[in-house]
């Protein structure tokens, strides 16, 4: 979530705490990076409608990963360094404080939906990998599906043939090349440990890989009509990430 909304949301959230009679018709408020205008309407719709702060998070976080705003959220986006596409997400209640959240999350793509699932069903704040997928579709989540799209794969075979550049390692060979890569320093007294001395000064990292449609997402929060807020975030990751990130 950007600096900006979180300071934005402190404010709000100050203001709400300060007003003991309930709503004053100033609220709700949704509040979203990035103008995914589709995805605040649905969210604004449930809060406006009577429903928590949660409820509206997680109806305007799904849009966005129904709608894959940008390829950056929900299904058929951001492959990663094999050709993947995962999903992570998380959201809060600040009304109790609880946070759910999962991440690397295979073959299921409702993410936001699996967070709250980890979070009202759990006394965990995050699941992980193929373990939140099998405890989603326990759960009664769609799965398991092929996340990936035809756009993803195109996006990822046109990077391994640039030599799977710009990417994620540094400080390994090859540098130029699609791996598998080892520690690019002789070893050190401990194996699979390179010298402090050999790395002081010196990162070398394929070139970075930052653009609209290649590392953001969706953050949202929302005050519903009786003042609780609730956060959420939902994405597929940064393109081309190392498996697991």
């Amino acid at each position: 979530m950007s600096i900006k909304l979180v300071f934005l949301f402190i404010l709000l959230s100050s203001s709400v705490l300060g007003n003991g009679d309930g709503n004053s018709g100033k609220y709700p408020i949704v509040v979203s990076t990035w103008p995914f205008v589709d995805a605040v309407r649905a969210a604004w719709r449930v809060a406006d409608g009577g429903f928590s702060a949660v409820d509206a998070v997680v109806e305007g976080c799904s849009t966005c990963e129904e709608l894959r705003c940008d390829g950056t959220v929900g299904p058929g986006g951001s492959p990663d360094e094999n050709g993947e596409t995962t999903i992570d997400a998380l959201i809060m209640n600040g009304a109790t404080m609880e946070v759910g959240a999962v991440a690397a999350m295979r073959f299921v793509k409702d993410g936001i939906r699996a967070a709250r699932l980890v979070m009202q069903h759990t006394e965990h704040t995050l699941l992980a990998g193929e373990k939140a997928s099998a405890f989603a579709i326990a759960m009664g989540l769609p799965g398991p599906a092929n996340l990936s799209s035809a756009e993803s794969m195109d996006k990822w075979t046109k990077w391994r043939e640039n030599g799977c550049q710009p990417n994620f390692w540094k400080n390994v060979v090859p540098v130029d090349g699609c791996g598998p890569y080892q520690p690019k320093c002789n070893m050190g007294p401990s194996e699979g440990e390179c010298p402090a001395s050999n790395l002081m000064g010196v990162t070398e990292s394929g070139s970075s890989y930052v653009g609209l449609h290649s590392h953001d997402t969706i953050s949202m929060a929302v005050i519903d009509k009786m003042g609780h807020v609730a956060v959420g975030t939902s994405t597929n990751g940064a393109t081309f990430k190392i498996p697991g990130r």
